[in-house]
């Protein structure tokens, strides 16, 4: 019994013996795991304490951590992958001392994916560790473990080849937002001489830029005595003023590209400009894409196709002999230029449009009424995006809020609306064209008291019997509420939904959207009569207005606008708007408007062209004690050879100036 009791106790010795064995002498293969969890974590320091001797004399713990970390902070390395095949069979670990490991190694960087194959080798060594020797395994480093490339010391370098903007152009080729050649101009502080104030004042004059500007930057950190510090880029076809400006002793420059606006102002809200990227657009963007020193599109065109104009930087990772300079590839992503945008609009139709308003505030939206497609999109005032661009000390009258979009904003359109709820009525049949209302009178009400003292007002006083035609010729508020009386409110509103109210404009520009009323209903058929004439609580844009003429010249149905060109216009928005066999009565109605003599834009009867359209003008106030502004509304397109539809609003304007404008627009288009 006692001899068992030893022998147990022997067995029970030996098994411990080997387990503290195991414990204290890890396999090469489990050193390596232990290994690699560190380094996927960036434990580098700590990846560090595990370097064979040999390894520790050539690099240092700062050199050898500091390397791993700053490289794959500049390289943006992301998602990294290690792995290595496990030995299944048993290794002699008493008499191997050294062991190669092959491992792959996968990772993100800025320059794309990485991937390549290396080997560890590994040591055993004997160590002190908390007073006493243990025996170890521990790895042989060297650079290569970063990159393969860099396993004899050399540096890393990263090149970012910048992508090209995509540009903008019209339907017949013309430049909106270009890439063009520029001039930039700067100085060298230590060049500035003797009279430092006096040539500074000078610059900023011929640079349109303010002495504190300038100052401003020369004040930057980095600005050196020899430095060259760039004031502004300067269109090289500006040549009498880069002539200017060369004159200057101080003044010095070098050649650039920058983003160019061939017609300012007048495309300014259409194509928008770019801008500096902030730190707070960066949290949004794509960092593969973007960062501190990239443009934006900001407004218009350049925002809303920012994803095809901006394109895709190349990026290459790259090592580098210290001493020869040959360079080798680790990783490259190609550059991916941006695309360019081709567009339907007319440049000069656009430049025609803007320049009518004479600097006075106002939209229009010019499109093909048979097509869809836009030949302008108009807000006046503006800012010329090249001084957003490149800067200005030019005093901006905010007055006229040019920085405000009317083209993308909606406004009550008054009665420019009155075909439109003339077709509704015609094709749901509460009236038929020849039937008639007698009205007399410049005021009317309801009979049943219910409006109170509320009257709704004609534009001229007729006492007699009005038919639609005669009611659009003479713009008569009283005819069209009495007809959207007749139907439904849920018929009415239908109908207009038909022509997109209430929904999102298909159309690639920002555009808020046009309503009928405030809440989903009428609320009480007061409302519901001055909706019919534009008024209420209606709101249109003045694209929305152009589009919603086109089932008049498409069988009823309304296109889709379109801004980009594309093979596949005209495209169909929604069909069977209205019914097609009374476009002929609301086209020669519009007709009279402009040429009978009882008409409402009897201005725009000029010689060689027959123009046809709607005026309206919209007032802007609660009630009719009220004293407010009003809008002027013109819709205009000619009538034999429909090529082109305008819908014109001028803020604080009568109907009747707008009509003038348009006039006169139309013989210059000529």
């Amino acid at each position: 019994m006692r001899k068992l009791t030893v022998l147990l106790l022997l067995v029970l010795l030996t098994v411990a013996l080997t387990a503290c064995n195991n414990e204290e002498e890890p396999t090469a293969e489990e050193r390596f795991t232990e290994y690699i969890t560190l380094w996927e974590d960036g434990k580098f320091e700590e990846m560090y304490e595990m370097m064979s001797a040999s390894s520790k004399e050539k690099f240092s713990k700062e050199e050898a951590v500091e390397r791993f970390e700053k490289i794959y902070q500049d390289v943006g390395i992301e998602e990294l992958k290690l792995d290595f095949e496990q030995n299944e069979e048993e290794e002699d670990a008493e008499n191997e001392s050294e062991k190669t490991i092959p491992f792959q190694a996968s990772m993100n960087s800025v320059a794309g994916e990485i991937e390549f194959d290396y080997e560890a080798t590994w040591t055993k060594e004997e160590r002190e560790v908390d007073g006493e020797t243990e025996e170890n395994w521990y790895v042989n480093w060297n650079p290569g473990f970063i990159f393969p490339e860099i396993a004899d010391g050399q540096g890393v370098g990263i090149t970012s080849v910048p992508a090209e903007r995509g540009e903008i152009f019209d339907r017949n080729g013309n430049g909106l937002a270009i890439n063009g050649d520029f001039i930039e101009f700067g100085v060298v502080p230590g060049q500035l001489g003797e009279e430092e104030e006096e040539t500074k004042q000078e610059l900023a004059e011929l640079l349109d830029m303010s002495v504190e500007a300038i100052d401003q930057k020369l004040d930057a950190g980095w600005v050196q005595e020899d430095s060259f510090v760039p004031l502004k880029k300067i269109p090289a076809e500006e040549k009498e003023r880069i002539e200017a400006i060369a004159d200057v002793d101080a003044a010095t420059s070098r050649e650039a590209t920058g983003r160019y606006y061939p017609y300012g102002e007048a495309a300014a809200h259409l194509t928008g400009y770019i801008r500096q990227v902030t730190a707070e657009d960066l949290e949004k963007l794509d960092d593969e894409k973007y960062n501190s020193n990239s443009v934006i599109g900001h407004g218009g065109l350049e925002a809303e196709f920012e994803e095809t104009l901006s394109g895709k930087p190349g990026v290459e990772v790259y090592a580098v002999d210290k001493e020869t300079d040959e360079r080798t590839t680790i990783a490259e992503t190609e550059v991916e230029h941006g695309e360019d945008v081709e567009l339907t609009v007319d440049a000069e139709v656009q430049e025609k449009v803007y320049q009518s308003y004479d600097g006075e505030a106002g939209a229009t939206a010019a499109i093909k009424p048979t097509t869809g497609e836009t030949l302008a999109l108009v807000s006046s005032p503006a800012i010329d995006p090249n001084l957003r661009v490149y800067g200005t000390n030019q005093d901006i009258d905010d007055k006229l809020e040019p920085s405000l979009n009317r083209a993308m904003h909606t406004f009550a359109p008054g009665s420019v609306v009155k075909p439109i709820t003339a077709a509704i009525a015609m094709t749901n049949g509460a009236i038929e064209p020849e039937e008639t209302m007698d009205i007399n009178g410049k005021t009317w009400s309801k009979d049943d008291g219910s409006w109170g003292s509320y009257e709704i007002s004609r534009v001229t006083e007729f006492n007699g019997p009005v038919d639609v035609t005669n009611a659009l010729i003479r713009s008569d508020n009283i005819f069209f509420a009495r007809t959207a009386l007749k139907m439904e409110p849920e018929t009415f509103r239908s109908g207009l939904e038909e022509f997109g109210f209430n929904e999102e404009i298909p159309y690639d520009y920002p555009l808020y959207n046009s309503q009928i009323s405030n809440e989903d209903t009428f609320g009480d058929d007061l409302l519901m009569a001055n909706t019919a004439y534009g008024q209420g609580q209606m709101e249109m844009s003045v694209l929305h207005l152009a589009t919603a003429y086109t089932p008049f010249f498409n069988d009823g149905n309304l296109l889709k606008p379109a801004i980009v060109q594309s093979d596949n216009q005209p495209e169909v928005w929604k069909e069977n708007v209205t019914d097609p066999q009374y476009n002929d009565v609301i086209k020669n109605a519009l007709r009279q408007v402009v040429a009978h003599e009882a008409g409402t834009a009897r201005a725009a009867n000029i010689d060689g062209k027959a123009l046809a359209g709607k005026t309206g003008t919209a007032e802007l106030k609660r009630t009719k004690e009220e004293e407010g502004e009003e809008n002027g509304w013109f819709v205009v397109y000619p009538s034999e050879n429909t090529d082109i539809l305008l819908a014109m609003m001028k803020e604080n304007a009568k109907s009747g100036d707008v009509v003038e404008q348009a006039a006169e627009l139309f013989r210059k288009m000529e």
